[in-house]
């Protein structure tokens, strides 16, 4: 790959930004590998350019940055310093890792994202960090927040319906078809490394850790199934995790759910991967699998057919292409990029409008766009202001869609759209909101998890005092022991 490297000067910049800075902007080639020689100065590896990333103060220990620059939303549980940080008009997430981790991650994020897998979206990586004073910090890792997405965590913090813990192990089992169909290997699948976006009735689940991830042409049996054993064991160890906090419904059995998402994912793996026989008069049913994959969300890009020795049967496989079906489609008709299921849900109700307004002799294509003018866009406005960083469109309209049909069910009568509107911002929306309490409270967990930022636990130096406290050695080492015990945390990383 070719870098260009633009020497930046301290004109225009913020004082407190090192003047000491490369930015290395990557071609549109093939990606290249990173010097193993630590940078001197500041150097930024993006794939594009954002001159507001200059600004940033990268001198500073992350956790130490001021909060005029942080956004207040929910962190997953780290063992890393992570934090949300305005950029111009974007919200990057900020990871800070060893600059080796940082680099594979990006770069194996990169290749993720051309593959249209979903994962979040890399955005940089900043090494050659220094403090004032001189001292090396680690580098960090830039990504894009997933907007109007949230960590297990926030979303139990809420009232959900008793069967969130199974439609997110439905989500996740789904992007892990979907991965392993690509050749990833995950190598650390928890819910913490996943964030979830509401999609209908149901959740999408989007790939943030990769660091120990790696993507091969295709994976063995064997990696697959290390990968499902070690979910359902991290899955289980969160949910616990969660009913010991009151936070799970009491009903929920853990290890069950556990089970669930391996015979979810062999499920889905084998009704997407094996090859089925058909008679010769049975050609029917090549096209009701092919539907059934269409009703799950994959596309089919083409068929293996071949017959057996005998020539009475024929073999049947498909190859999956992607995930994506409905939403392809809604996008085709009408520029609304939405998760699957919400696109299944707005074509559903694009067909009700085409039948109920007599336009079926009238182009699809026609429809959509007076159904965009007169249905959809008019109730997406009226979310009020202070929900719009909190909900979808697409979801507030299938959320309307749910709430109209209850209440006309409830009154024996149609319910105007306008009032169904109404009625579901005053008695339903709030439900969904997460106050500044509730964010700090989930941020405050979410940090009792780090390992390797000295400022979060007092120490001198990166890891150094959490070695000393693993150590079995009878020696009188009295400091760390003292900062061991007057820290409630500290049994999460020294156990």
């Amino acid at each position: 790959m070719e870098f260009t490297k633009v020497p930046v000067g301290i004109s225009g910049m913020s004082a407190r930004t090192n003047p000491q800075i490369t930015a290395i902007v990557q071609g549109s080639g093939d990606d290249g590998g990173q010097s193993d020689e630590e940078p001197r100065s500041l150097t930024i590896t993006a794939a594009s350019s954002n001159p507001k990333m200059f600004t940033l103060p990268w001198e500073q220990p992350l956790s130490q940055w001021p909060q005029e620059l942080l956004a207040n939303l929910p962190r997953g549980i780290s063992r890393h310093v992570v934090r949300f940080v305005h950029v111009g008009d974007e919200v990057y997430a900020m990871k800070e890792i060893t600059r080796g981790v940082a680099e594979r991650e990006y770069e194996l994020l990169r290749r993720l994202q051309k593959l249209d897998l979903p994962t979040v979206t890399p955005i940089a990586v900043v090494t050659g960090r220094h403090s004032k004073s001189g001292e090396p910090l680690e580098s960090i890792l830039v990504t894009r927040h997933l907007k109007f997405s949230l960590p297990y965590r926030a979303l139990f913090a809420r009232n959900l319906r008793p069967d969130t813990a199974q439609r997110l192990i439905d989500a996740l089992a789904v992007l892990m078809v979907r991965l392993h169909l690509a050749g990833f290997y995950w190598g650390d699948v928890s819910l913490s490394n996943v964030l979830f976006l509401r999609d209908a009735d149901e959740f999408s689940a989007f790939l943030v850790d990769a660091e120990t991830g790696d993507l091969h042409a295709a994976l063995t049996d064997g990696q697959r199934e290390y990968d499902m054993d070690l979910a359902r064991t991290n899955i289980i160890g969160e949910l616990m995790d969660l009913s010991s906090g009151k936070l799970l419904p009491g009903d929920v059995d853990e290890v069950e759910v556990g089970n669930g998402l391996v015979d979810r994912y062999h499920s889905l793996w084998s009704t997407l991967t094996d090859t089925e026989k058909f008679g010769p008069d049975e050609m029917w049913k090549i096209e009701r699998r092919v539907n059934k994959l269409n009703e799950l969300g994959f596309d089919v890009d083409e068929l293996e057919m071949k017959t057996t020795e005998d020539g009475n049967r024929i073999l049947v496989r498909p190859r999956v292409v992607d995930a994506g079906y409905a939403s392809r489609k809604l996008l085709r008709l009408t520029g609304l990029d939405v998760q699957e299921n919400q696109a299944r849900r707005l074509l559903n109700d694009l067909d009700a409008y085409r039948a109920s307004t007599w336009q079926d002799d009238e182009d699809l294509e026609i429809v959509a766009t007076d159904w965009m003018r007169v249905v959809f866009e008019p109730t997406v406005r009226m979310i009020p202001h202070e929900y719009r960083s909190q909900i979808e469109p697409a979801q507030f309209f299938h959320e309307i869609l749910e709430h109209r049909w209850f209440l006309a069910e409830k009154a024996g009568h149609d319910i105007p759209m306008r009032e169904a509107v109404k009625s579901y911002i005053d008695t339903v929306l709030p439900k969904y909101k997460l106050n500044t309490e509730d964010v700090d409270k989930l941020n405050a967990e979410a940090d009792s998890g780090v390992v390797d930022d000295e400022s979060t636990y007092g120490f001198d130096g990166y890891g150094s005092d959490a070695d000393d406290a693993d150590d079995t050695d009878d020696s009188d080492d009295s400091e760390g022991s003292d900062a061991i015990d007057s820290d409630p945390d500290a049994a999460v990383w020294a156990s």
